[in-house]
């Protein structure tokens, strides 16, 4: 299993290294892959982060979920990445794993990949959900679309793609493991 988790300048930290950690201790390959042109990037919060890869790089061919963090202006520099938003709709259009947090999901939403599924998103970003319906879970999950509200639940997202990509079991003996409640 092969996860890109994708950086561009303001990204929420939070959510991108949370997703990595968790992933890679289920033994998971996680990558942050720069959208940038360059491998250190700037978080939201003055955090720098030196990325796996360049958006150039990377091989999607081989990938199995393409991961968005949140984090402003992370998320709009994401959505205006057109060759991010293609390789999104390719995923899409072949039912591969997709999976964005906080305010991310917006970059879902404006490809159109969103209708008529259940999503989540930032309190307060809904009307970027185009097409979709609102959904009450710090997670949601419909079809191969995860997405999930900010930072507070970046570990509960991380440990809904541990399910996803490997099995329940293994999420629960890393949550054990990790002393997740």
């Amino acid at each position: 299993m092969k996860v890109y988790v994708h950086l561009a300048v303001g990204f929420e930290e939070i959510e991108a290294i949370t997703v990595v950690d968790v992933l890679r201790r289920a033994g998971v390959q996680a990558e942050t892959v720069s959208i940038t042109g360059d491998h250190l990037v700037a978080g939201a919060h003055g955090i720098s982060v030196t990325a796996d890869l360049l958006f150039e790089e990377a091989d999607y061919d081989s990938c199995d979920m393409i991961v968005l963090p949140g984090g402003m202006p992370g998320t709009t520099n994401l959505g205006a990445h057109r060759g991010l938003v293609e390789k999104l709709e390719r995923f899409a259009g072949q039912g591969r794993w997709l999976a964005a947090i906080c305010a991310a999901p917006m970059v879902f939403g404006e490809a159109g990949l969103l209708k008529g599924r259940t999503a989540v998103i930032y309190p307060g970003m809904e009307a970027h959900l185009k097409g979709a319906r609102t959904g009450k879970k710090p997670v949601e999950i419909d079809g191969k679309i995860i997405t999930s509200k900010g930072p507070g639940t970046a570990m509960a997202f991380a440990f809904a793609l541990v399910e996803v990509l490997k099995d329940k079991a293994t999420a629960e003996a890393l949550k054990k493991a990790m002393l997740i409640d």
